[in-house]
């Protein structure tokens, strides 16, 4: 990690603990935090569309920064093809490309810290990790049916539902799978909302609908693997991990 780069997660800090952000009605957070909600996935100049939505993120610190869902990152990366990870900001079907390496990942929470080219765009203020409570109202933005109509971020609304283990216990040992105990020897607990999410929604950032700063990170797929894995037919159900993850994964960069 470059030099310059370590002091992004003092200028998140400073985000965080600054002057205080006024409470605003919710149309005015989203046209405020539109521009900071991006798109992620990969580019290979020969595909056709040489462009591939993986998933969505959100842009913190000094604004060439992003944070994701780590499963939305592909496992490979055809080189060979001129295939490279990628970033796309703005609205519409005109997106900008922003060439992305991964700073830092943690799978374990999957979460993925990304820097962008082409930068900066505009940040999010992130919570300080023990804001959120159970039944307080929160927003997410981001993409759940991709780019296939351009960039148009889509956002829902709805409260934290409950603050619950990542892993549903199970009444038989046969029932556990193999995800669900390697998880088991890693719980923590995460919000579970009352919004419905798609695959697209995954790495969408979840925000205090009264402040717009970030309470945690959508998860569509990797919590719902370990939570209702017993289910016959999978609920509505939303997750989200929660923003202290985040703030952990930006000290671990800053070590790096």
């Amino acid at each position: 990690m470059r030099l310059p780069a370590l002091a992004i997660y003092g200028m998140v800090l400073l985000s965080l603990f600054s002057s205080h952000v006024n409470s605003a009605e919710l149309p005015d957070i989203i046209d405020r935090i539109r521009p900071s909600v991006v798109a992620v996935g990969t580019v290979m100049p020969l595909r056709r569309p040489s462009a591939q939505f993986m998933g969505t993120g959100f842009v913190i610190g000094n604004g060439n920064l992003v944070i994701s869902n780590h499963h939305v990152i592909p496992d490979l990366i055809d080189v060979a093809k001129k295939e490279t990870l990628a970033v796309f900001s703005g609205r519409g079907e005109k997106a900008k490309v922003h060439p992305a390496k991964i700073v830092k990942a943690d799978p374990d929470h999957d979460l993925v810290l990304l820097e962008i080219s082409n930068g900066p765009l505009q940040p999010m203020s992130l919570a300080a990790e023990t804001e959120i409570r159970e039944g307080e109202a929160i927003a997410f933005t981001g993409f759940p049916i991709g780019m296939v109509l351009g960039l148009y971020p889509i956002t829902h609304r709805g409260i934290i539902s409950a603050i619950t283990p990542i892993v549903i216990p199970s009444n038989n040992s046969k029932n556990l799978t193999a995800k669900q105990i390697q998880r088991m020897r890693n719980r923590f607990e995460v919000y579970q909302l009352d919004g419905t999410a798609y695959p697209g929604n995954s790495g969408s950032p979840v925000y205090d609908a009264q402040s717009g700063r970030v309470v945690g990170v959508l998860n569509s797929v990797f919590v719902k693997e370990s939570k209702e894995t017993l289910l016959e037919r999978p609920s509505g159900i939303s997750y989200a991990i929660p923003v202290k993850y985040v703030h952990a994964l930006l000290k671990d960069a800053k070590k790096q």
